[in-house]
């Protein structure tokens, strides 16, 4: 469990454990076209997307569909399919190959999609992600040889939560993506095109029903992905919004067939949990000295400036806060101007939290005989 706000991990059963995580994957596939693809681009099915399998949209190769609607079925029925065509049409792009899909061999497929993985692991690190490698843009259980090592589609629990957090709440996309995952249901059609090049509505209806069921278990659930596979297990992330605490869970290998409610079961705990035992705190900022002695300086002393930052989290009654202030007990000229000279820290159960620079306000040049010269220069003509 992590606070939505600040990032900060409040609670972790095993969270640096990195394992397979099922379709809870899709979160990531679907912020990462978000944000790369308009809604209105048209994808056209591959042998290779088309062959995925089930959960899927059942689409033949050469079928066509916005982007948008391909969100709709990925995040509401979590769809195999439309998570390897999205993946294959963005992967194109990047990979210099024909964005028609259905053109592709198998092996341009394969690296197209591979691209898209690849995209997808360096927006993991972006946002912070330190234990995550995704292999399929679906999650499921897969091997990939790199770097000499054999390694899983996989990732942590803190990680996943990281992830549901940049899309809930941080992503330049997280209104569209919080309004694609809180949708009941959605109905969309294939797409044909027109003899003056357009696209008109098709003659398939797809019928797409949310399938995660927390979001009607609780009061100020945001979104949620569930998952499964063989490896995996169930899985489940979310975010939950209620008054000013926010919070993003993520269980994994959270039990496997004849334990399906698992999830829900642990979630609730989780969220209740964090509700009960956490509250909004401020840290404050401490009173700095004004000013810092400059030996050998053409200036006795120095203005010192620090951000002006509110710092604010989700503490519990046994969590011990301090903030250290580290300075010296003065400079040696010369100062550049914008120097960092020391640094706030603040501190959340010994663990540094966050660190703000202590900088001067302006420069301060070293005495030279030159300066010495002009200065003595001065009071005899004074």
């Amino acid at each position: 469990m992590v606070d939505g706000d600040s990032g900060r991990l409040l609670y972790g059963k095993e969270a640096q454990t990195a394992l397979p995580n099922a379709s809870t994957t899709k979160i990531l596939t679907c912020i990462v076209a978000m944000e790369q693809c308009k809604p209105d681009e048209v994808v056209t099915f591959s042998a290779k997307a088309a062959s995925q399998p089930k959960v899927h949209l059942g689409a033949k190769k050469g079928e066509q569909f916005y982007m948008q609607d391909l969100w709709y079925g990925l995040m509401l029925e979590s769809y195999n399919d439309a998570a390897v065509v999205i993946a294959e049409y963005y992967g194109s792009k990047a990979a210099g190959l024909s964005m028609d899909c259905s053109l592709h061999t198998e092996e341009e497929s394969r690296k197209a999609v591979l691209t898209f993985a690849r995209k997808m692991n360096e927006k993991a690190k972006e946002i912070g992600c330190e234990n995550t490698f995704f292999i399929t843009p679906n999650g499921l259980d897969a091997e990939l040889e790199t770097d000499g090592t054999q390694k899983q589609h996989s990732c942590t629990a803190t990680d996943l939560a990281a992830i549901m957090r940049y899309c809930a709440f941080m992503s330049p996309q997280k209104e569209t993506f919080l309004t694609i995952t809180r949708t009941a249901s959605r109905q969309f059609y294939s797409l044909k095109k027109a003899q003056d090049g357009t696209f008109e509505t098709g003659t398939r209806a797809v019928s797409a029903a949310n399938h995660n069921a927390f979001l009607q278990m609780m009061d100020g659930m945001l979104s949620g992905k569930t998952g499964f596979t063989g490896k995996a297990g169930y899985c489940y992330v979310g975010a939950l919004t209620k008054g000013e605490k926010s919070f993003t869970i993520a269980l994994l290998a959270c039990g496997w067939p004849n334990n399906r409610t698992w999830k829900w079961h642990d979630a609730r705990l989780l969220l209740e949990y964090g509700l009960e035992a956490f509250d909004q705190r401020s840290l404050q900022q401490p009173d700095l000295p004004k000013t810092l002695l400059v030996e050998n300086g053409q200036l006795a002393e120095v203005s010192l400036n620090c951000p002006k930052k509110e710092i604010r989290m989700l503490l519990s009654r046994g969590d011990q806060t301090d903030v250290r202030v580290s300075l010296p007990g003065q400079l040696t000229a010369p100062v550049e101007a914008g120097e960092q000279v020391g640094t706030v820290s603040y501190l959340v159960n010994g663990a540094l939290y966050e660190q703000l620079p202590v900088t001067v306000a302006f420069g301060v040049p070293k005495i030279t005989y030159c300066y010495c010269l002009k200065r003595l220069l001065a009071l005899v003509l004074l």
